[in-house]
């Protein structure tokens, strides 16, 4: 099984600045996802400065896809957790992701609810505007 990080000699590697850009993180907040166990492995150049493989990226956008859910921080770190676990954490990392899914579809219903109670809102005022007599304004 791979780690999903491939060595800078297999696979070009991109910046932290280069990253930021094409994720939308910022370096300070890449650089945390680090420290908190989300992203593992990220190599290093001689200089110490870090490189970015392409299954670093591929990783990063399956976090936003949680962050942007709402997976909390902690869930995020238990997943990674579970990741760099390898296949034993397969059904582990499927509950994980289910019970995700589950509290994102009830959000979801919850927004449909609202949206549909703002429309209604916004035809009862439209309604009554209708019905105002018309004025003659300036």
């Amino acid at each position: 099984m791979s780690d999903g990080h491939a060595r800078p000699e297999e696979q070009p590697t991109l910046t932290i600045a280069q990253v930021a850009a094409r994720t939308g993180l910022t370096p300070d907040t890449l650089r945390y996802y680090e420290r908190a166990g989300l992203i593992e492995g990220v190599g290093r150049t001689p200089g110490n400065q870090r490189c970015y493989a392409a299954s670093d990226l591929d990783w990063l956008e399956f976090l936003l896809r949680l962050r942007e859910t709402g997976m909390s921080i902690s869930d995020m770190q238990r997943y990674a957790r579970l990741r760099a676990a390898g296949d034993a954490t397969l059904a582990d990392r499927l509950a994980l992701l289910r019970e995700h899914q589950a509290e994102l579809d009830e959000r979801i219903r919850g927004l449909l609810r609202n949206a549909a109670a703002l429309g209604d809102k916004i035809t009862h005022y439209e309604t009554l505007l209708d019905q105002q007599p018309e004025t003659d304004q300036p």
